[in-house]
């Protein structure tokens, strides 16, 4: 009878599936259909829930299968991450008309990028305190458990490095093991080596102009195919979002979600105040707060969709200069870095509630100003190197309760709501990397005003 359901089960799922072949057959927008696979992930995953408990046989034996498609979705995002990072920092450089702007162009970046998760710090913990959660216990089951073990085992390899080793971390000793993901830096590693090859190029491009023509022409060629490898991945999204919504709803222990209902609240109130801090930012360069949510939008809401700051990279790029007129080489910077530093959503705001949920449990006055300005400067340095697809969050919380000498068992008990929580953390990220190119393309005095005021200047994922 288990096999039968199951066999059932999967049936409806590939029927799913196919009417999301036919939207696509029918070109429909690509938002349509991406929101439409993620109520029906909801729908599916809810009903499932109902009809049968999270532990059953029928749904563990389900979603195993179903994983192949949102497992493997997730999969090829990750694939993409370190061939996108390298061609996009290296093409930054080889499409750079002034580079005397580079220096200002990479800090202008990074300062808003970093100013912004001292910030988003902040707000954190405004958020935790907002709303009493500072000491607040949550419930510990099976599936807490096991992920507080595991969490345990990775923090103790956290732990053995100082910042400043963290810091020597960054530097990539073997390029091609970081470009195959090998380490927790990796991608920073990777961002810092395809600077080196970029100056290299500006270089060459002074003392021999035709060979560095030729590799200008080799790195044009190059990006052209990753994006098309991208393409090709996107096209997936709408059934890899249905199998992960599909996953969450139907393995979700919805009294865990009750149990955790304020911390939800609270981190989206804190996602939201980010946002508005992102527009107050855009504000300094006269850019209109309502223009940006209109042409953002494509961009953010895939962002939220596909949980990957990574996989939007390439829409976040195409969304900067063609919908903002953001020139090509900051667009490119801000993107790539926006990937690996100073992420506002999950290296911000989401290390900084749990340090402060956990802060009183060790006997710390969380309302001293030398414990907010300590971790304001803690979580600003350990957003340095978070990984762009799942698990960024995860590594910066173990680095900063690990700085502070916190338990880390805080980490695991809200693994119930993680899901729920990374959709908007994603977003956020996103939105920090687009507000540091536009700030810094105003700033540079390279940004097209023509294109930003075009009302029918709006990129569709598709």
């Amino acid at each position: 009878m288990t096999t039968l359901l199951i066999v059932v089960i999967l049936a409806v799922f590939v029927a799913a599936l196919f009417v999301f072949h036919k939207m696509q057959q029918k070109h429909l927008k690509f938002s349509t259909r991406v929101f439409t696979a993620l109520f029906a992930g909801i729908i599916f995953g809810g009903i499932l829930q109902l009809i049968f408990s999270t532990d059953d046989p029928v749904v563990t034996g389900a979603l195993e299968w179903m994983n192949i498609v949102g497992s493997g979705y997730v999969a090829l995002l990750q694939m993409l991450v370190m061939p996108l990072v390298f061609v996009s920092i290296v093409c930054a450089f080889t499409r750079m008309k002034e580079t005397n702007k580079l220096g200002k162009i990479s800090f202008t970046v990074l300062a808003v990028l970093l100013s912004t998760t001292a910030i988003a710090a902040l707000i954190g913990i405004g958020s935790t305190l907002l709303f009493g959660l500072d000491g607040a216990s949550f419930t510990q089951g099976a599936a807490e458990t096991a992920r507080i073990a595991e969490l345990t085992e990775r923090q103790s390899q956290v732990a053995a490095l100082s910042i400043p080793e963290q810091i020597v971390s960054f530097i990539p000793k073997n390029v091609f093991a970081d470009l195959a993901g090998t380490r927790s830096t990796s991608t920073i590693a990777v961002v810092i080596f395809a600077a080196f090859v970029g100056i290299a190029y500006l270089g060459v491009k002074r003392k021999a102009p035709k060979e560095a023509q030729t590799f200008s022409d080799l790195m044009d060629s190059l990006y052209k195919i990753v994006m098309r490898i991208v393409t090709l991945v996107l096209r997936l999204t709408p059934y890899g979002v249905f199998a992960l919504m599909t996953n969450v709803l139907a393995s979700s222990d919805f009294n865990a979600i009750v149990n955790l209902g304020k911390f939800i609240l609270a981190s989206y109130t804190a996602l939201i105040v980010v946002m508005l801090v992102h527009l107050l930012v855009l504000s300094l360069v006269t850019v209109n707060p309502i223009t940006y949510l209109k042409k953002a939008l494509p961009a953010l809401s895939f962002a939220f969709t596909s949980r990957s700051s990574a996989g939007t990279m390439p829409l976040n790029i195409e969304t900067q200069t063609k919908a903002f007129g953001v020139d090509d080489a900051t667009a490119n910077f801000a993107a790539s870095f926006g990937i690996s530093i100073g992420q506002n959503g999950c290296a911000g705001v989401y290390p900084a509630m749990l340090a402060t949920i956990v802060a009183p449990t060790v006997g710390v006055d969380v309302f001293s100003l030398e414990y907010i300005l300590m971790l304001m400067a803690i979580v600003t340095i350990s957003s340095f190197g978070v990984a762009g697809v799942g698990g960024g969050a995860t590594f910066a919380s173990l680095i900063v309760l690990g700085a502070m000498n916190y338990p880390i068992a805080i980490v695991g008990l809200v693994i119930s709501v993680e899901p729920l929580i990374d959709m908007a953390r994603t977003a956020i990220n996103v939105s920090d990397s687009m507000v540091a190119g536009i700030f810094t393309s105003a700033r540079i005095k390279e940004l097209d005003r023509s294109v930003l005021e075009d009302p029918n200047a709006v990129i569709d994922a598709q």
